[in-house]
């Protein structure tokens, strides 16, 4: 039996958010940060304020913009506009999900690529896709800033993602392509998953499901990287993956809560410096300090 080492996600993004804070204040930058939030849902309103929290904490300004639930899309649209065209603002994040009546595609898809912190405008999408210098979406970068953090050289490695969202699984399953592994993209489609499991290296997994991933599917020594945040009965937040049986099969494997959540945060932080210096976003260096 293995001895498991967990992935301390919370103290991984502690590091990075230090190096990013540093990095500000030895360039002499000055990012601004644009959250649009549309509505007064209580979940959102925790997430942006752990936003905002995180980014002053390294030097970023924050403007937060609170639109009424039954806003217009047009004026969604003019207010993006405004933000696209202001020197000040450097990031714009639209707080997701929006309500029904508006297009979320439109909305994230009017947002100036070089401003879209959060990777999900087509020409980011595009350039992810064929290798070229974007904006990543910050859960995936997240995910491979933990896998090279834990493993290092991730080249020819079987790696599975379980997923196949535009948040998470597919630009993930790129990012994890340009490092050399050989990807095997999973969904609710897909015959004989356990045995996909038991042949990966590194397993990803981005569901909503609990329990979907159990013990005896684990491959010995692989590396888990639990994506899923999953609300039991009892109140108890768990991932997708049975974490007390994985354990003595993986060899590394994030909790959940501690694991992903705190690397999303981290790397929108890292999106906005990347938006505000040219130089950063130009070069070839997608996730930071590794």
């Amino acid at each position: 039996m293995l001895d498991t080492q967990i992935i301390d996600g919370k103290q991984i993004a502690r590091e990075c958010r230090e190096k990013i804070k540093e990095l500000i204040q030895r360039e002499g930058l000055k990012p601004k940060l644009a959250v649009i939030q549309v509505g007064d849902h209580p979940a959102s309103n925790i997430y942006v304020e752990n936003k905002k929290k995180a980014a002053q904490s390294v030097g970023i300004d924050v403007e937060v913009y609170r639109l009424d639930s039954l806003v217009t899309e047009k004026s969604v649209l003019d207010l993006i506009d405004e933000l696209n065209n202001k020197e000040s603002v450097n990031g714009i994040l639209l707080q997701l999900p929006v309500p029904p009546h508006l297009n979320e595609l439109r909305l994230t898809g009017h947002i100036s690529p070089k401003k879209d912190v959060d990777g999900l405008h087509p020409e980011n999408v595009g350039k992810l896709v064929v290798g070229l210098p974007a904006m990543v979406p910050c859960t995936p970068m997240g995910c491979l800033y933990l896998l090279k953090k834990t493993l290092g050289d991730l080249d020819g490695k079987s790696a599975l993602m379980i997923g196949r969202s535009s948040l998470v699984g597919r630009p993930l399953a790129h990012l994890l392509q340009a490092q050399n592994c050989t990807v095997t993209l999973a969904h609710s489609h897909t015959k004989d998953l356990p045995d996909l499991c038991r042949r990966a290296d590194i397993l990803v997994c981005a569901v909503g499901k609990p329990g979907l991933v159990k013990g005896q599917d684990i491959k010995e020594g692989s590396t888990i990287i639990d994506v899923g945040i999953n609300r039991l009965e009892d109140g108890k937040i768990v991932g997708d993956v049975l974490f007390l049986e994985a354990l003595g099969r993986a060899a590394y494997i994030t909790p959940v809560p501690g694991g992903v959540g705190p690397m999303t945060i981290a790397m929108l932080l890292w999106n906005v410096v990347r938006a505000t210096d040219e130089n950063i976003l130009n070069g070839k260096q997608i996730i930071p300090f590794i």
